[in-house]
């Protein structure tokens, strides 16, 4: 447990930055998951607005620091191959 008032300011704050990180990366998971499922229904229309939906959400979270840069680009350049694929189908 935190003794100094500074350190317990610290843990109020941490709980707080915490309690926001975690919603937005919920965010990000709802929107990843909803390009994964039109993928999964073979909906290439569906998949495309989901993936565009996605993108800025993603990288919003890179700047947050909610997700590194790099893993965001991999998630995006993942999801656009699969759904091209899908589209030519």
């Amino acid at each position: 447990m935190a003794n100094t008032p500074q350190s317990q300011k610290r843990a109020r704050q941490i709980e707080r930055r915490t309690a926001v990180n975690k919603a937005r990366r919920s965010r990000i998971r709802t929107f990843l998951r909803k390009v994964e499922e039109a993928i999964a229904s073979g909906n290439a229309d569906a998949a495309r607005d989901a993936l565009q939906a996605a993108q800025p959400e993603l990288m919003r979270g890179v700047t947050k620091g909610i997700v590194h840069k790099n893993t965001a680009s991999r998630k995006i350049s993942r999801l656009a191959s699969r759904v091209k694929a899908l589209s030519t189908v």
